[in-house]
């Protein structure tokens, strides 16, 4: 309880310092160790720590160590324990705060990394980076902490990491599913979605068949029986131990083979009503779709999973209003697993029909990177390349360009040690994933075969792959190399961010067309260094950005009064902010900022003004340039005379 107290304290300090710019809400640490904790409940049906026993994994560090390492998943008392820590350790880089509370009221947990001396974050181009939206598509979490371990520990001896924390923004949320995180670190079920209670067969009952652990081994494995009536299932002939089942046709087998559990609504199936089974990935309001026994026609398309309206999970919301809050977001990345892939818009058309041509070979150009940087052999959109011409509806991706502008993928991580042909027939399958089995990770991703005593069938046998930390996540043991080469993908993509410096300024004096006066043409020049545009087109085409925008500015004294100074005029009538084309071409005022349009990677951008002077004086201005996803380019000093 004092150990909970205290990084209660520690979330809450670390909270405060953000606190100004975003809203905390009840920023405290699930403490998912704790067994006497309550645990919310819904129409009588208990989650999480309550209802299931409680599980110890071998893969998993539930308690927080001095060091953070790789070769273990980690708990959310661990991942939450080292978000605090960082934020402790490193003030000046760190912003811990929470942007959420998950459905069962667990908080949602987001960090901020960027030099703050050098800049406030929303001043900078920023990229997001989330992991275990999916509840076990937990190598996802791991990405994201290997990435900010590495920052924060680089920063200050690597000088590129140091340019990119000094010059950009992370925002990084490790887990954006904490009650699916919970259930799957810390009991033998396994789900991909969230928990609410769903009616997943439609049979008016929420959650009433979730699997069922026989053999109490607190894994859910698969389980066979003899059946010579009904059985579709014969051993591989080729594998000689007997380990790996062959589906042949019903009847002709010698066995039946089902997910280890009970039929417990008496509907003749096993486990088809599991716990929860709302898609988060499918809750996006781009190409939104109904369930199927929402829509009224039957003639419509469909998604399963989609929940009861866009944005109805309070998950998703968040990543939405955060993001939306947050235009200086250009890069995002809300990963699952396991294909792997390097996935991006479209999910339900090809990409070369809907997208601006010039977006999308940026797309292109990050999916060669990738496939580069991680070794995964595919890279492409949801809808052809992933989907093989089947949409997805309520896509992360889609909202991420079509919505939002951005570059954001949505990878998959983790192959299911489909590494090779073995046996070189062509096929990658179950007889060479129990190959890489037995050479590269001594044999623990299969569970032998035991006998174990079923309430209904009597006498079964319980085994097969390991559910978790084999299907669906790799081996903890071969965790570290899946997590830090998306990592650095997603750095590679930062790296790639807008970067504004300032190029000239130059002032010359022109011809005036009032007696007793003096123009001068004020030239602002910028560069942008970086290599992606300012906003990609789609970003324009939504109005999520603004042009860059440029403004010079003098002390307001100068203009003021019955005899000014000076006064600044505009020949572009009816651009840019504090100017409007009703008024004169001489109208007085201190400031004047102009759009800019967009600032190509590598090239240059300037906006011109002219003031006009009324009397010798050496005049000092000030520019500045600002950009919605390229940031902000701080005053810079000019002189008139």
């Amino acid at each position: 309880m004092k150990r909970t107290l205290f990084l209660i304290s520690l979330v809450l300090l670390a909270a405060n310092v953000f606190s100004q710019d975003y809203k905390i809400l009840n920023p405290v640490i699930w403490p998912e160790s704790d067994a006497n904790d309550s645990v919310y409940t819904v129409g009588g049906y208990r989650h999480g720590l309550s209802f299931f026993p409680q599980v110890r994994h071998d893969d998993v560090e539930y308690i927080a160590g001095e060091k953070l390492d790789f070769d273990k998943f980690h708990s959310a008392d661990v991942i939450n324990e080292w978000l605090v820590r960082w934020s402790q350790e490193y003030p000046d880089l760190v912003d811990l705060y929470q942007v959420a509370e998950s459905f069962e009221g667990r908080p949602i947990l987001q960090m901020t990394i960027t030099n703050k001396s050098k800049g406030k974050h929303t001043d900078k181009p920023a990229a997001f980076f989330e992991g275990n939206r999916h509840s076990g598509e937990i190598t996802s979490t791991e990405s994201v902490m290997w990435l900010a371990r590495y920052l924060l520990n680089s920063y200050g001896k690597d000088d590129e990491i140091s340019r990119l924390v000094d010059n950009f923004t992370f925002y990084l949320r490790p887990v954006n599913n904490p009650d699916g995180h919970n259930l799957y670190i810390h009991t033998a079920q396994s789900n991909r979605s969230t928990v609410r209670p769903t009616d997943n067969d439609n049979d008016g009952l929420l959650d009433e068949d979730s699997p069922d652990d026989i053999n109490g081994d607190g894994i859910i494995l698969s389980m066979r029986w003899k059946d010579d009536e009904k059985g579709n299932m014969i051993i591989d002939p080729e594998d000689p131990g007997g380990r790996i089942m062959k589906r042949v046709s019903p009847g002709e087998g010698d066995y039946r083979l089902e997910p280890e559990g009970i039929d417990n609504d008496g509907d003749g199936r096993i486990n088809e009503d599991g716990i929860g089974g709302l898609d988060l990935h499918r809750n996006y309001p781009e190409n939104w779709r109904p369930e199927s026994n929402v829509e009224a026609t039957g003639r419509g398309f469909t998604q399963r999973g989609a929940g009861e309206y866009p944005l109805s999970e309070t998950e998703t919301r968040s990543v939405v209003t955060f993001l939306l809050s947050h235009p200086n977001v250009y890069i995002v990345n809300s990963m699952d697993t396991r294909v792997p892939m390097h996935l991006r818009p479209p999910s339900t058309s090809p990409s070369d029909e809907r997208m601006y041509e010039e977006d999308l070979e940026w797309y292109k150009y990050f999916d060669e990177i990738g496939k580069k940087i991680t070794g995964y052999q595919r890279a492409g959109d949801v809808y052809q390349d992933y989907g093989g011409g089947n949409p997805l509806f309520g896509h992360g991706p889609d909202f991420g360009y079509w919505y939002y502008g951005s570059i954001w993928y949505g990878d998959e991580l983790w192959n299911g040690a489909r590494f090779k042909d073995y046996d070189d027939d062509g096929d990658i399958d179950e007889i060479d994933l129990l190959r890489w089995d037995d050479e590269e990770n001594n044999g623990d991703g299969f569970i032998e075969w035991t006998e174990a005593v079923h309430p209904v069938y009597g006498k079964v046998e319980i085994g097969g792959f390991h559910p978790k930390f084999f299907s669906q996540n790799p081996p903890a043991r071969h965790l570290l190399p899946w997590a830090k080469n998306q990592a650095l993908f997603n750095l590679e993509m930062v790296k790639h961010l807008p970067m504004l410096e300032w190029d000239d300024i130059k002032v010359k004096k022109e011809k005036s067309y009032k007696k007793d006066s003096t123009d001068y043409r004020i030239t602002v020049t910028y560069r942008n260094t970086g290599k992606l545009p300012t906003a990609l087109k789609q970003a324009h085409l939504v109005k999520i950005v603004k042009e860059d925008q440029v403004t010079i500015s003098f002390d307001r004294k100068l203009v003021e009064g019955e005899d000014p100074v000076m006064k600044i005029i505009s020949e572009e009538r009816g651009r840019g902010r504090g100017y409007y084309g009703r008024y004169g071409r001489d109208r007085a005022q201190s400031s004047l900022t102009l759009d800019a349009g967009y600032a190509q990677g590598g090239c240059t951008n300037s906006r011109e003004f002219t003031v006009r002077l009324y009397r010798e004086a050496e005049i000092r201005g000030e520019a500045t340039v600002s950009s919605t996803r390229g940031g902000i380019l701080k005053e810079k000093e000019f002189v008139i005379k």
